[in-house]
């Protein structure tokens, strides 16, 4: 048999329309992450998926994949961590949201393994506009760790614990679509947390994340899409919310008008260049931000917040991420993570 057998035979069943089983999809991705697979083959994979639309077995597969071959940092209860990490790639290009909620989360004193990379699709990913605001993206886990336990946030940027993703990153960037690798980065977090927020750019995949995560040991978590087209909580409309909760999956909708953060003038959330972004971050944190831009980030937060081990409702994590944000809290967390970058630079 050969080296890519498993790789072979999944393209063979994916050109016929068949769907691929948890371990034949865990075995042809871990093919592609050994480096054992062609360009070719991985554009194949990675479109056949795309073409059938990926099962929860599939995405299931594909991240324990993922899981097997990533770095893991270790930390003394991932249990209580949460992640804001979501799919990108939302019809409205947005300012880095979730990235400026985890600052308001961890503000809250909820600790925030933020699991992020460069942008592929959009003008700024979450790793470029923390670059732009001045933090040190790429710590070793040591540091890594370190952050969380003095700023309770620390960013883990995919390519130093996913090193096996080099192996796809010039076929995603040569296809230029939303693909099943897009999925993953919010499902293999390397602090191994079990409780996050999820948004999917299209409504079709919130389903597939959802039960996915379930499948995976998820305690809690939830994946949101906005009918605006937003990967994230809009406080322009509803958003589909898909609730996990250990291995269930309810559907539910989330209205900011019932939090009182309804706000109608989506312009203001536009994204746009990473040092563009980073200072309009600021400006929310220093009190300054657009109504629209602090009503965004608060429901982000509080979706973060809810999730977590406090067994907060949503209208008290409301409360939390905005007394979070006003009181100076989330500006904070920025301070001591721009301090340690300093530290750094002159030791």
């Amino acid at each position: 048999m050969t080296h890519d057998a498993a790789l072979r035979f999944a393209i063979q069943q994916l050109s016929q329309g068949a769907p691929l089983t948890r371990e034949g999809s865990a075995a042809a991705f871990g093919v592609v992450m050994r480096g054992e697979a062609t360009p070719v083959q991985i554009a194949a994979l990675l479109m056949g998926l795309r073409s059938k639309g990926e099962t929860p077995d599939e995405v299931a597969g594909a991240a324990l994949a993922l899981r097997c071959a990533m770095l893991r940092l270790d930390t003394e209860d991932p249990h209580l961590l949460v992640d804001t990490c979501g799919t990108g790639g939302g019809r409205v290009g947005t300012l880095n949201i979730s990235t400026a909620a985890a600052f308001v989360v961890a503000g809250a004193g909820v600790p925030v393994a933020k699991h992020g990379n460069r942008s592929y699709t959009s003008r700024s990913g979450s790793a470029d506009v923390l670059e732009a605001l001045g933090i040190d993206i790429d710590l070793a886990p040591d540091a890594a760790r370190d952050a969380l336990e003095s700023t309770k946030l620390t960013f883990l940027f995919a390519p130093a614990y996913h090193p096996a993703m080099r192996h796809m990153g010039p076929v995603r960037k040569e296809l230029g679509v939303h693909t099943i690798m897009n999925l993953l980065g919010p499902l293999a977090n390397p602090a191994g947390v079990v409780r996050q927020v999820v948004g999917v750019s299209e409504a079709a995949r919130g389903k597939v994340v959802a039960e996915t995560l379930a499948m995976l040991g998820t305690r809690h978590a939830l994946v949101l899409h906005a009918a605006v087209g937003m990967d994230e909580i809009s406080p322009s409309g509803p958003t589909l919310v898909w609730e996990v909760r250990d291995e269930r999956v309810s559907t539910w909708e989330l209205e900011p008008a019932t939090f009182g953060l309804e706000s109608g003038n989506l312009e203001d959330l536009a994204g746009g260049e990473p040092a563009e972004n980073a200072v309009r971050i600021e400006r929310l944190f220093a009190g300054q931000g657009s109504r629209v831009v602090r009503c965004a980030v608060l429901l982000n937060a509080a979706a973060a917040l809810f999730v977590s081990a406090n067994g907060w409702q949503m209208d008290e994590a409301v409360e939390r991420a905005a007394n979070a944000l006003d009181s100076g809290a989330a500006a904070g967390v920025l301070e001591r993570l721009r301090l340690t970058a300093r530290r750094k630079i002159r030791s």
